[in-house]
This record gives C-alpha cells, sequence and structure tokens, in this order.
C-alpha cells in the first residue's frame, strides 16, 4: 500500500511518462533549460499561478501540462479557460 496522496502518485505516472519520451524532468527550484533539448520544469510560475509541468524545447515554451483527475478526461474543455489564461516568463 502507498503512504503518497492522488498528486503525488499522479505526478509519478507523469514523470515516467515524460522521461520515456526523453524529457529531462526539472523542479522549479533548480531550472537548468540548457540541460537537454526537452526540458520539463514542475510547478513552473505563471501570471495565473503554477503549472503543474511547462515544457521547453531548446530554452524556449513550447507546452504546459495540467494534471486532472481521471474521471474528468472526457471533459477537458471544462479546463480550456485555464490554459488559455496562462503566460509564461522565460527566465533568461
Amino acid at each position: 500500500m502507498s503512504n503518497q496522496n492522488p498528486e503525488q502518485i499522479a505526478r509519478d505516472h507523469i514523470d515516467e511518462q515524460l522521461i520515456a519520451c526523453g524529457w529531462i524532468i526539472q523542479s522549479k527550484s533548480k531550472i537548468n533549460l540548457n540541460a537537454g533539448i526537452g526540458v520539463a520544469v514542475r510547478e513552473y510560475l505563471t501570471d495565473v499561478g503554477p503549472a503543474d509541468y511547462v515544457l521547453f524545447v531548446e530554452g524556449k515554451p513550447v507546452g504546459i501540462i495540467e494534471a486532472k483527475r481521471e474521471e474528468e478526461g472526457h471533459k477537458l474543455t471544462v479546463h480550456e479557460d485555464q490554459a488559455e489564461e496562462i503566460k509564461i516568463a522565460v527566465i533568461p
């Protein structure tokens, strides 16, 4: 039996999938966008709050991953406004 909460379990699954696809996972406190071609930063701060993951390719933001409960997967359009409001400030 796991002592992790659902958010931690979901993050572990997302990390596994990103790593399997070649992404380098980093925490927000230790960002090095030059660590590889694809860097995924956890809890990256945006102007509307932290995104679960921001994906960078060659130092440029290219995508955002917002984890949602599995039972919400069929109604993702409900969360479109959240994604549309996000602006990413790139750290030089």
